[in-house]
């Protein structure tokens, strides 16, 4: 497994790669295999939406699957109930009692006109008999997975109490016998596109805050150069095409600026620079590598993997330059550093023995735990609430991807059918 984190080739500004014009072709869903989660999980019940059977995404479904992943929520079976109703004044609460569900979610999807749809929900707490909420979506036919993901997201924050992660998307690099595509997908898969594709490798991939635009890296010129592509239009920019090596795009939080890595001065530095290509200002300057940065939440800090130890390590800087701290000191090989969205927690992909795997340090207590179970694991990402972690992993010599809840009790595989998966990137939650 040519994975960039290998012991002799642990950087990502070395991988050589290119990309061509936007493109829309769909590719293969990603497989789901779920596995563990909570001890404690929430009893609840997705009735079928009235109407529902009509449309191509089924939202109960989609709602039940998003939130079975999470491991934090038990989903009823329905099928075989007397009654599914699609209101809660329809509804039977000695039966659903009776199936021991905590809240129940009914809705309902009607046509408007030939081009959008109503779909009303409402969750229900079964034993008070008490709605707990309500919403209206008017939606394009085309939105309703969508709209599922977010209706996912409002179940999941009202019973927990926590942000969603649902209504956003994955960005992942999937290499096949012909080229490499850098491939958006919804959460759980669906709705797969590559964005870019070339014969060569892509790497980095990078979402903009907004998440309408995602930096990566290509070597269409022979070189390592940052490109950004926007979403919305198709078109691209090129950010950064400096002497030497340009690699490793991470955007600030506020989408004005990125982090990146230069060599044209000498080894590998942080720079940042505009996000319209101008103003860059070195960060660090040392005789060593340094890469891989990634922004602190306040954007005041940029945490980075540097050899300056000696051996791989994060460490921290202020982003406006200045003196530099180190932050990884359990195990003597940490590098991809990722930050959760509420800074408290450090991912890293950690040398554990003969094999690298997710590892999550608290910064305020420095406890680290180790996350996953693979021996080539690469390239974590946070989830919108900071409560999985999405990452590749390796499986009979093909690449996948794998997620694991943060306290390690819930997982997920997911897999390509036709390729070999890498580099994957959670995008924000879509508004």
């Amino acid at each position: 497994m040519h994975m960039k984190y290998q012991l002799l080739n642990v950087f990502k500004l070395f991988l050589i790669l290119s990309i061509s014009s936007f493109s829309t072709t769909a590719f293969a869903e990603l497989d789901i295999e779920i596995s563990g989660g909570s001890a404690q999980q929430i009893p609840v019940a997705i009735v079928p939406f009235g109407q529902e059977n009509s449309q191509r995404a089924k939202i109960s479904q989609i709602v039940g699957a998003d939130l079975s992943r999470s491991g934090l929520f038990k989903i009823l079976e329905t099928r075989g109930m007397v009654d599914l109703p699609s209101s809660a004044s329809q509804i039977n609460f000695p039966q659903w009692q009776a199936l021991q569900a905590q809240a129940l979610a009914v809705g309902n999807i009607e046509p408007l006109n030939s081009r959008q749809l109503r779909v009303t929900f409402e969750l229900i707490d079964v034993f008070k008999q008490t709605r707990l909420m309500a919403l209206e979506y008017t939606v394009a036919p085309a939105q309703l997975r969508m709209t599922a993901h977010k209706i996912a997201d409002e179940i999941y924050t009202k019973l927990t109490g926590e942000g969603g992660m649902f209504a956003s998307r994955i960005a992942y690099i999937n290499k096949t016998s012909s080229r490499y595509s850098l491939m958006v997908a919804d959460v759980d898969g669906a709705n797969p596109t590559a964005v870019a594709f070339s014969k060569e490798p892509i790497i980095s991939p990078s979402w903009s805050p907004d998440g309408s635009r995602i930096a990566y890296v290509s070597f269409e010129r022979k070189k390592p150069i940052i490109y950004i592509q926007s979403l919305k239009t198709g078109k691209r920019f090129l950010l950064a095409n400096f002497k030497g090596n340009n690699s490793a795009p991470a955007w600030s939080p506020d989408g004005t600026k990125l982090a990146i890595v230069l060599t044209y001065a000498s080894n590998s530095q942080i720079y940042t620079i505009n996000a319209d290509g101008s103003g860059v200002k070195q960060v660090v300057n040392s005789n060593s590598i340094d890469t891989e940065p990634t922004w602190s939440k306040d954007g005041r800090a940029i945490y980075f993997t540097s050899s300056r130890g000696g051996r791989p390590q994060i460490y921290k800087v202020s982003s406006a330059g200045g003196a530099v701290s180190r932050v990884t000191f359990e195990g003597t090989y940490n590098v991809s550093p990722a930050l959760s969205p509420d800074g408290r927690y450090l991912a890293t992909i950690r040398k554990d023995g003969g094999s690298f795997k997710v590892a999550l340090q608290d910064l305020t207590t420095g406890q680290v735990q180790l996350l996953s179970q693979g021996a080539k694991d690469e390239s974590p990402s946070f989830s919108p609430n900071g409560r999985v972690l999405l990452y590749a992993t390796s499986r009979g010599g093909r690449g996948s991807l794998a997620a694991v809840s943060s306290d390690g009790n819930a997982r997920q595989r997911l897999k390509e059918s036709g390729g070999d998966v890498r580099e994957p990137a959670w995008g924000p939650l879509i508004k």
